[in-house]
């Protein structure tokens, strides 16, 4: 029969059955975006890396405390592979889980998790609060910035970025892309038509 793979619809419904905030769906749809994206663009599982980028954060809400920690136990009684929650509790290495991201899945994760809330910022001070007119060059002077978005981890993303062996504006400008693609669904179409 094989290993159990999760759809997109369950993990949808994990992922809303766990977490309440719009902010934190929001985040989640976009993070699916980039995952998907980057997948494309590697020639990797792009169901796969969607969904894992969907649930990344599926205990912090309830559970912040165990973030990373909580979700482990939660994907396993969901019969989740353990490739998944691994890539999932991976994410949080150093700041809240001891397991190191090593799969190229798992870096591009730590990567543009944090990434997408800088760019989400950054998007949301432009006077078409859109993600589809937005320039690198914006994304990299905000991260400069260290007043703005203070919450972002940017040695996260400065690692990330080393990890995958990428140029910083090359992710970012990817991130980007696939932020886009899911811009209606995260609120950040704005004014661009």
């Amino acid at each position: 029969m094989g290993e159990y793979k999760p759809t997109r619809e369950e993990a949808y419904a994990l992922l809303r059955k766990y977490n309440s905030s719009d902010s934190l769906i929001k985040h989640a749809l976009a993070v699916e975006g980039v995952m998907r994206h980057f997948a494309g663009l590697f020639g990797e599982d792009v169901e796969k890396w969607g969904i894992i980028g969907l649930v990344h954060d599926l205990d912090y809400e309830m559970y912040p405390e165990e973030h990373c920690k909580k979700v482990r136990s939660i994907l396993k009684e969901e019969n989740w592979p353990e490739s998944y929650i691994r890539a999932i509790v991976s994410h949080g290495w150093k700041l809240c889980s001891d397991v190191e991201p090593v799969e190229r899945m798992e870096n591009v994760l730590y990567a543009i998790d944090e990434l997408t809330g800088l760019i989400n910022a950054t998007a949301l001070m432009r006077p078409s609060k859109s993600v589809m007119d937005l320039e690198v060059k914006s994304v990299v002077k905000k991260m400069k910035s260290k007043g703005f978005a203070a919450g972002v981890n940017r040695e996260v993303i400065i690692e990330g970025v080393q990890r995958l062996n990428m140029e910083l504006n090359q992710v970012i400008d990817e991130t980007i892309k696939g932020m886009r693609k899911v811009a209606e669904e995260i609120g950040l179409k704005g004014t661009v038509s």
